[in-house]
């Protein structure tokens, strides 16, 4: 099976231009499930439901988010009838939405999604993200009800994603760590089978302090005084993301590699894709 995940989607440079690249991407390299990050999608905080809408007719096949998922407050209300939305699972019990799911690819997988968050440095403080993968796995296991297992673990610590990763390792297809919005160079995968980065990075303008025009947060460092609000950047944007070769057998990963496309950094597409 072939997978790709997106990074955060940073405002409207970021959703645009992966509602523009991601249909031919599709095509291109014939990808059997895509999975999207969108919890910065508007205006860098949060997502509507028109955005997540515009994400799903681009070829998105479920949408992720984090800790800036309810930011917009309409997310509040969608988030309970869209299944292809997906919030914390590690949120308390009673909070709108859900954590995972499970989803048919287009190759006929049963393709296992779970967005996890992690708790160092990060609000707010959910449950345990460990717990939290154990039960989503015990309910849905990998090469019983799953045929492939992704879970986007939202945080913000090296050391608590690449513990993470380990703790799943052989029972999960693919760990992708989100929220720190720059791309990682340790794409491996694990000893077990799990693909894993600490970080896809951002779909957004590079040209900026974590996709926001970086005036403001430049100035805040230099000042530690607010001069006005954090705006994405609205320059043209770079996609980043994963791309991951599925065993069919197995359901563990034989090929990982970065997808970058677009200005300032160096673009790659997976050279098994090519």
């Amino acid at each position: 099976m072939r997978l790709l995940f997106l990074g955060d989607m940073v405002g409207k440079s970021g959703r645009t231009a992966v509602w523009e690249r991601l249909p031919g991407l599709i095509g291109d390299f014939r990808l059997d499930f895509v999975i999207v990050n969108g919890e910065n999608a508007a205006g860098g905080f949060g997502i509507t439901e028109e955005i997540f809408r515009q994400t799903l007719n681009a070829g998105a096949d479920v949408v992720t988010t984090g800790n800036h998922v309810w930011d917009q407050r309409e997310a509040l209300a969608f988030a309970p009838r869209e299944e292809r939305f997906l919030r914390p699972a590690n949120f308390p019990k009673g909070t709108p939405g859900r954590g995972s799911g499970l989803y048919i690819a287009k190759n006929g997988a049963r393709v296992l999604v779970a967005n996890i968050m992690g708790r160092v440095f990060m609000h707010p403080e959910l449950d345990d993200p460990f717990r939290a993968a154990e039960k989503e796995l015990a309910a849905c296991p990998l090469g019983e009800q799953a045929d492939a297992v992704v879970i986007d673990f939202h945080a913000e610590a090296t050391s608590e994603k690449m513990c993470f990763g380990h703790f799943v390792d052989g029972r999960a297809s693919l760990v992708v760590g989100t929220h720190t919005h720059q791309p990682t160079a340790d794409h491996q995968i694990l000893n077990g089978g799990t693909a894993y980065i600490s970080d896809a990075g951002m779909c957004g303008d590079y040209d900026s302090s974590l996709g926001m025009d970086k005036e403001e947060p430049l100035h805040r460092f230099l000042s530690k005084v607010p001069k006005g609000r954090f705006e994405a950047a609205p320059g043209p944007a770079t996609i980043c993301g994963l791309g991951v070769e599925i065993s069919d057998r197995t359901g563990l990963a034989e090929k990982i590699a970065p997808l970058r496309l677009g200005p300032r950094l160096e673009e790659t597409v997976p050279s098994f894709w090519a």
